[in-house]
This record gives structure tokens, sequence and C-alpha cells, in this order.
């Protein structure tokens, strides 16, 4: 059996579930203001960071030896040319074209480096092949400098790797887990020059907003001036907040912005991951009056095989099975939905449409379906996002 669904917006009889559940909510203005007493206040250090306080990217080239056999091949011009060179440092000088040692490996080794940083500070290190290894499991990575973007060292790594996995080859038979050509070295590497944050530039701090929204920014900063008991904070677009830092303590003004708590604004939007079946949206969004009609047709298909003797007539139409000919007979119905629906649907929200959704056992995706035609019908106010 096939079922088609005629939809001018979707399944009346859900809907007039919806609506009855949205007749009965409770619909409560608030004003727009940050000091709303409700579950959605946040700290500012959740939604945003200052201006400046950020992590700064290292890297460097080293190499991992005490490979069993996994590393580089001799074809890696690269590799030997490393190693004659580590070895050239330590007195011993050794062409590269005589490096035929399959227990290194050459490897870049990237790491993050803090906002702010002392020397001997340690810090976690990433470890992956740039040659043809096919491993790195117990290998051990020599002393590399981790250059920043100025070209300045900023740290060294050294120690034992982390694999998350292996490879083992005998012959024609090779047993892989997960990607044993990279790993990490928790807190293998050390900081040798400090970092310092330098948050207030011409004696004004900068709060960015992680997601840009006039309407958050002007809370964030009247709550701010709230918390300092002055104009102090101005909003300079819609993701920063400037806040004027001559004459205060930057750590102790830092400290109190980020514990300022706001609600913060927020878009109206569905989102819909159709692979899955996931729809996410906002409590509040709205749905409009909409009129609603659903019916349903449905085709039954009936199939009635024959077997004649083998004497039937060899002309007939059908087919030779063990038994003599096969006659194969096709019935056709199809009737109409009894049960056909058309509602009109007032105002309401998404929440409540969803919940009486799921109340009806009705499916994700053909929430899915329901939520795109209420859209187009344009009474869906909110971006539908489909990822």
């Amino acid at each position: 059996m096939r079922r088609f669904r005629g939809l001018l917006v979707s399944l009346g009889f859900v809907l007039g579930l919806a609506a009855q559940l949205g007749a009965h909510a409770a619909v409560t203005a608030q004003p727009d203001n940050y000091a709303r007493e409700d579950n959605g206040d946040v700290r500012l250090k959740d939604i945003g960071r200052f201006l400046g306080w950020r992590e700064n990217a290292l890297i460097g080239y080293g190499i991992v030896t005490g490979l069993t056999g996994s590393g580089d091949s001799p074809r890696s011009a690269a590799t030997k040319q490393a190693l004659s060179n580590v070895l050239s440092r330590l007195g011993a000088n050794i062409p590269p074209e005589l490096m035929q040692s399959r227990n290194v490996a050459a490897v870049m080794v990237t790491a993050n480096l803090p906002p702010s940083a002392n020397v001997g500070d340690r810090i976690d290190v990433t470890v992956t092949s740039i040659g043809d290894a096919r491993s790195l499991a117990g290998g051990i990575l020599l002393m590399t400098p981790l250059l920043g973007p100025d070209q300045r060292p900023y740290a060294l790594a050294q120690g034992a790797l982390t694999i998350g996995g292996y490879n083992f080859r005998d012959n024609l038979n090779q047993r892989q887990k997960n990607y044993p050509t990279a790993g990490i070295i928790a807190g293998g590497a050390t900081v040798e020059a400090p970092v310092e944050a330098n948050l207030a530039v011409n004696g004004r701090l900068t709060f960015v907003l992680k997601n840009p929204d006039f309407t958050t920014a002007q809370r964030v900063s009247d709550a701010i001036n709230q918390r300092l008991g002055s104009i102090a904070a101005t909003v300079k677009s819609a993701e920063a907040v400037e806040i004027a830092a001559t004459g205060r303590d930057q750590a102790r003004l830092v400290a109190a912005v980020e514990s300022v708590t706001i609600t913060p604004d927020q878009a109206a939007r569905v989102v819909i991951n159709e692979r899955s079946g996931t729809v996410v949206a906002g409590g509040g969004v709205k749905i409009s009056s909409v009129v609603v009609a659903q019916g349903d047709i449905k085709v039954s298909v009936t199939t009635d095989n024959q077997a004649a003797p083998f004497y039937y007539d060899p002309l007939a139409f059908g087919r030779y099975g063990p038994h003599g000919l096969i006659v194969t007979n096709t019935q056709l119905e199809v009737s109409d939905g009894a049960n056909d629906v058309a509602v009109r649907f007032p105002n309401t929200t998404v929440a409540d449409l969803v919940r009486g959704l799921g109340q009806a056992k009705v499916g994700t995706r053909d929430m899915i379906a329901i939520l795109q035609a209420i859209k187009t019908a344009g009474a869906l106010h909110a971006e539908i996002i489909v990822q």
C-alpha cells in the first residue's frame, strides 16, 4: 500500500490540538530591559570576551625517534636531512645520504599558547607525521622549538607521545585502529617567553559579543553602567561595547564586568537537520493565524498470481513457472480519506505547536514538513535554517 498525503499546510487534527494548547497558554508581556528576573540571565563572560584576550598558535618542526620500523622510509629526504642536522649539532657529522633508519619520523608540532603565560608553564602539544611513517606509537619527540607568527620561539616541546591507535603489519597482513600517525604530549611543552594580554587600548576596554546583536549590546552597556555607577560603557557596534578604564584597576574592572548578568536577545530561528530529523526552535517563535486543510488518498494495489496447467495456451499473456504458466491479475482501488479536516489555527508559538504534535505522536520529519509549509504560507515569523 502506498500512502499519499495532500498537504495545504498539514495535519489539521494535530494543529487543532496545538491550537487548544496555545489558546490556554498565558502570554505575559515583559519590558525590554536587562533586569528581568527569569532563567535567561547569563554572565557576560559566557557570551563574549575582551578584545585582545585570545590564545596564540605555535608551530614547530621536529623528529620523533624510537619507532620500531614504522617510521619514514629511506625515500624521505626531509627526514634524512633533519636527522643529519640534529646529529651534527650533537657533534656527529653524518651525511644525509647515509641515513637509512626507519625508526625515526619527521613531524609537525603544534600548540596553543594561553592569553597569559609565564616562563615555566606547561602546555599540551599535538604531534603529526608529515612523511610516510606508518605509526608514531612508542616514539619520543626530540626537543623542538615552537614558534609564533613573529617567528620567535615561545616554548620548547619534548617527551613521549600518546597515540590513540596502532598499525601492525606482517607480510601481507595489516591491522590498524584509528589514526596512529598523530598523537599528543600532555604538558609536553615548556613556555620560555612570558606573554601578557594587553586589553586596554587608549585607556578603554572593548567587550566583544560572540553573537552580534544591537539589543544585546545595549543591555550589556546599561548593565555595566548600573554596576559601575557611572556612564563608562557605550555601544560601539552590534558586537562591541567600549568601557572607559582610565583611573581604574584593570584587573578589578575586568572581574566586575565579567560577573555582570543580562538576558541576551535571541533572533527568531528554527534550525532543521533533515539528515537526522532534528528540529531546534526558540520557545517564543510566533505563529500567526492560519487555515489548515488535510486529507488522505489511499491507493491499494492487489496482485493475484494463478498457475495454469502446462497444456494452457502458450500464447496467453503470462510467464512460465515450475508448475506451468503463471497468469497475473492486478486490481487497483483508490479511496479518499474519510477524516478530512479544515481547521483555523490561532496565534500561538512553535513551542505549543511542537508540544501538540508530540502528543499526537507525529514523527519528526512530519514536523519538519509542517514547519516548512507554515513558513511558506507566511504564518511562521522566524528564519528557517536547513542543515
